[in-house]
């Protein structure tokens, strides 16, 4: 029979301070995190669900924290080994992959329903990982076939097992009931960043309940669901952070080869989640007119554009791990986080648009005032408003290019050739650069005043260089497109008159010789 036990076998991606990368077991991943830089896996969701599951066992190793002083504790003090050594020990066996009574994650006992031959209808292991999965996202350079798609090491399994818990996206029947998606399936992940990986699951380590711990059971602390429960369509309320980072949302059994590598699985509907009044700490959220507060998701707009909502402030739904690393940090500053990364992937109904990661500095001022969220999210808005003059002079042009004076150009034909000139993903392109050294020098040393004299410069430049470009790319044009332009200046000058009228005001001023 197949054994890989994820406390002893080398299967977590990790990157030294060093550059170096390499794979380790999950015992000496957590007892060596001081030493370790961070996470890394090629896919933002494995990264994303590995720390999960790492808070999850320390949640439950540390018997905490409960309260912010035990927080505080772990922070200063370091993780104690030996509670860790305990703890892995005392479940070391729910942590086998290949398990005949507790394979971990999975359904004992589950195989796929037979067709009308009699034949079991495995999957391939390419429904687990997002990349490879057909149903609900086909990669361009995917060259996988599904139907022979081979197998894979026990560790990838283990890898993309995870993942698949934690992004499963719903949307079809299976052998129990109708997929659904997992809860943090779409949402923005949030992870602040320490000096090494020991600090960034520090910062991420949110105080829960004395109360809440005592019912918060990881998957491997529970009894298996069987599969007569769970063909029922099961649905839960969640009993803490542990289990919900480690929550079933897919019923999943490995089918082994000879060697521990993975070619086939049963895979079916999972447990659904009850979250009423539940706030995940690596989630941002949002209040929706109708539907309430949602989890904040990824745009194809870049999520910089909404940057203010991951900062503490007016509203309490930015992440709870950043309010904790902030007022973690606070008694020392050299630990502050060094950025913070968002992870999580994008979806149309049941198939994903993209996945993504993205890494932002964390301004430092957060560390010592509370206007922060207020400033970025000024700053946001006057970019915003900007770009409405842009779009205002390209749609003139197209107008004007399209009608050539003769008719009044339909809107929608308009729009759909704004949206194909380079103007606006131009000025957005430039501003996202500028925005990141803004985040990078907010620091508490510098006034609002200069923060915001030193956006608009930055605003006014990418305005006044988008609109060239779009004017370069016609000085070839004909005639027509050359007057259509002429026309289309107005509320580019416009806006640039009002942009150096604000920044002159807010000019420091010079000094007497």
């Amino acid at each position: 029979m197949s054994h890989f036990n994820l406390i002893d076998e080398a299967w977590i991606p990790v990157r030294y301070p060093d550059g170096r990368y390499g794979e380790l077991s999950l015992r000496d991943t957590l007892l060596n995190a001081t030493n370790l830089a961070t996470i890394e896996d090629p896919s933002p969701l494995v990264t994303a669900a590995l720390h999960r599951l790492l808070l999850a066992v320390l949640y439950r190793a540390l018997e905490g924290p409960t309260d912010f002083e035990q927080a505080e504790d772990l922070f200063l003090e370091g993780f104690s080994n030996d509670k860790i050594n305990r703890y892995l020990d005392q479940w070391h066996g729910r942590f086998d992959l290949f398990d005949e009574a507790y394979p971990f994650f999975q359904i004992p006992n589950y195989s796929p329903k037979a067709d009308k031959k009699g034949n079991r209808e495995w999957r391939s292991w390419s429904a687990l990982a997002a990349e490879h999965n057909a149903d609900n996202a086909k990669v361009l350079f995917d060259h996988l076939q599904v139907s022979a798609a081979g197998s894979i090491p026990a560790s990838q399994a283990a890898r993309w097992l995870l993942a698949c818990q934690t992004f499963a996206l719903g949307g079809g029947n299976s052998d129990f009931c109708y997929t659904k998606s997992a809860l943090s399936a779409t949402a923005v992940m949030v992870l602040p960043l320490g000096n090494n990986l020991n600090d960034t699951l520090c910062l991420s380590l949110v105080p829960e309940s004395q109360e809440v711990w005592q019912q918060d059971l990881p998957i491997w602390e529970r009894s298996p669901d069987t599969v007569e429960a769970l063909k029922k369509g099961p649905k839960q309320p969640v009993g803490g952070i542990a289990e919900l980072y480690t929550w079933r949302t897919r019923s999943i059994r490995l089918n082994p080869s000879e060697g521990s590598v993975v070619g086939e699985i049963a895979f079916a509907s999972g447990v659904a989640c009850k979250t009423e009044g539940f706030t995940d700490p690596l989630l941002s959220y949002r209040i929706d007119e109708k539907k309430g507060r949602l989890p904040l998701q990824f745009r194809p707009r870049g999520l910089w554009r909404d940057f203010d909502s991951l900062l503490p402030g007016d509203g309490g739904h930015a992440p709870q791990v950043i309010h904790h690393a902030v007022r973690l940090t606070s008694s020392d500053q050299h630990r502050f986080p060094q950025a913070v990364t968002v992870l999580g992937q994008a979806n149309n109904k049941a198939k994903i648009d993209f996945w993504r990661m993205e890494r932002f500095v964390l301004p430092a001022a957060l560390a010592g005032r509370g206007d922060v969220r207020r400033i970025v999210r000024t700053s946001l808005d006057t970019a915003e408003t900007t770009q409405k003059s842009l779009w205002a002079a390209c749609a003139t042009y197209a107008s004007n290019l399209i009608s050539r004076g003769e008719r009044d150009p339909d809107k929608k034909t308009v729009r759909q050739m704004v949206e194909q000139l380079p103007a606006v993903p131009h000025y957005w392109a430039t501003l996202e650069v500028r925005f990141r050294n803004l985040l990078r020098d907010f620091t508490l040393q510098r006034e609002e005043d200069d923060i915001h004299h030193d956006w608009l410069v930055a605003v006014r430049d990418a305005l006044q260089a988008a609109w060239d470009h779009h004017v370069a790319t016609l000085s070839t044009g004909n005639a027509w497109a050359l007057r259509a332009l002429a026309k289309a200046e107005t509320p580019i000058q416009k806006k640039l008159r009002e942009l150096n009228q604000a920044i002159i005001e807010l000019a420091p001023p010079k000094e007497d010789l």
